[in-house]
């Protein structure tokens, strides 16, 4: 279809080519003046003119009539191209609309999905946090035992009591026991003689050992260890001097460390400390190593518990033989017993068959007659 810009653009065009056609005439005229022919020329001028102007006029007219019908063909096509438009915008709305639609279902359901999510995730990392919280109020608390030394030793007696009350039976044991010189051990095993009864004493010695863990050169390192050092022997002196009595404790002692860090460093670096704590018959214990040692005191209280019912067991054993003995005459006797009632039955049994003949004899004698009959014989073993 023609749209109104080519219809004007075509119209002018014809239009030009009337104006170039009048404008070849003139020329056409100039020229045969130029030759003396003006008359004719004029009538040819006039003649052509008016063809032409007739011409130019029913073109005119034809054009005019054309515009219109042009006019409304375009009028149509561009009414019919407006609506395929607007019917096209209509459909690529509806599926633009429909796809937000459906995007936005799609978001939101993600957004749903999402924030339930993130509630849950929310909800442990809050479980985690008070955890986190609880955990960091313990330490801080550790920490203000562990900086406290009062406190520091009341957590080494308590891990000790754990570990004794875990293993050893109630009657193996006791506790804050004062001995002969008014010294108080934290706690005293009861075992027999030998070894007999010893004591365990808590120590922890914290300070000198994180001295010696945040040492930042040579020298201050040498100074932590004078320090951790003396504090150890300090400890074992102290235990060797209380708690080792004679006559009334064993001949050795326990020093117990609620701490394997401590307890490694010492034997890993302080050789000497340990080979004094040996001369001092003062051993060294963690709580690993005195859960091992407790096992084998009870395994010792068990052996020695055996040991004193050892001459009970054989007392009652040999009681036991002579019960056995006394069964044997009693069943002997009874078997006496048995032998001769096996004989009086059987004297009954012959007594018996005795009289049953001599039963059927006199039934046979009176069947027989009436005379009187002479003396029986005696029957064999009569008596």
């Amino acid at each position: 279809m023609l749209t109104v810009n080519n219809f004007i653009t075509a119209h002018y065009q014809e239009l030009l080519l009337g104006l170039i056609g009048l404008l070849v005439l003139l020329n056409a005229v100039l020229l045969l003046n130029r030759r003396g022919s003006r008359d004719r020329a004029v009538e040819s001028l006039s003649d052509l003119l008016l063809r032409s102007q007739a011409e130019l006029a029913g073109r005119l007219s034809q054009l005019s009539e054309n515009s219109s019908l042009e006019q409304n063909k375009i009028a149509a096509a561009i009414n019919e191209q407006k609506m395929a438009v607007l019917k096209i915008m209509d459909e690529k709305l509806l599926a633009v609309t429909k796809s937000v639609g459906e995007g936005l279902q799609q978001t939101t359901a993600k957004t749903t999905e999402t924030l339930t999510d993130l509630r849950e995730r929310l909800a442990k990392i809050d479980v985690a946090q008070q955890k986190i919280s609880s955990l960091s109020e313990q330490v801080v608390s550790l920490q203000e035992v562990l900086s406290n030394k009062q406190a520091r030793g009341a957590f080494g007696e308590i891990q000790l009591n754990d570990l004794v009350t875990s293993i050893l039976p109630p009657n193996a044991y006791e506790f804050q026991v004062v001995l002969s010189n008014a010294k108080r051990a934290d706690c005293v095993l009861k075992l027999p003689n030998p070894p007999g009864t010893i004591v365990i004493d808590a120590k922890f010695p914290l300070e000198s050992y994180h001295a010696l863990r945040n040492v930042a050169d040579d020298r201050a390192k040498t100074e932590a260890e004078r320090f951790f050092r003396a504090s150890v022997l300090k400890h074992i002196k102290d235990i060797s001097e209380k708690y080792i009595i004679s006559g009334e404790t064993a001949e050795s002692a326990l020093m117990f460390l609620p701490s394997e860090a401590i307890y490694a460093e010492l034997h890993a670096n302080f050789s000497d400390v340990v080979e004094v704590s040996y001369r001092s018959k003062v051993w060294i214990v963690s709580p690993t190593t005195l859960m091992a040692t407790l096992n084998t005191v009870r395994a010792v209280l068990k052996d020695a518990k055996m040991r004193e019912q050892a001459g009970v067991i054989q007392k009652e054993v040999g009681t036991l033989v002579e019960d056995i003995s006394r069964l044997d005459t009693r069943i002997e006797s009874l078997s006496r017993h048995f032998k001769q009632a096996n004989e009086d039955v059987d004297g009954i049994r012959i007594s018996s068959s005795k009289i049953g003949r001599r039963i059927q004899r006199i039934e046979d004698i009176e069947l027989g007659g009436t005379a009187a009959p002479a003396a029986l014989p005696r029957l064999a073993n009569d008596e």
